[in-house]
């Protein structure tokens, strides 16, 4: 038996939040540095590592609590969970990318799926 997709890919996100400590730390001590080479904003670096941490976890978690939840609900909740942290990003190198239109869309459509995933996870389970 292989591992679940949405353990898969809460373990992928717990790798990318471990791995960008590094990254974390980095901006932390040298901020001053990544201004210095096109990265206005390294703060982000911060948020898009704490959003992996959590989001590995809610997808870990929702593959444990409820194994047979719908796909339906299962895909909303791995979109979201994969394109929240992703959207801080962006932002690190072009803190106005969220005037964008296409970055407000993203980030609608992803907040959405976690918004509705979530719930309907929530209702189904009960």
């Amino acid at each position: 038996m292989g591992v679940p997709l949405l353990t898969q890919l809460g373990l992928i996100s717990l790798a990318l939040a471990g791995v960008s400590g590094w990254l974390v730390l980095a901006a932390t001590r040298k901020g001053e540095w990544f201004r210095a080479h096109g990265v206005p904003a390294p703060r982000r670096f911060l948020q898009t590592h704490l959003d992996w941490v959590m989001m590995g976890l809610i997808l870990i978690a929702v593959q444990l609590a409820a194994p047979s939840a719908p796909d339906w609900i299962k895909a909303m909740i791995a979109f979201g969970a994969i394109v929240n942290p992703l959207l801080f990003l962006p932002l690190a190198f072009k803190p106005d990318a969220e005037d964008s239109p296409v970055y407000v869309a993203v980030a609608v459509v992803s907040f959405a799926a976690l918004s509705i995933g979530l719930p309907a996870l929530a209702i189904w389970a009960l």
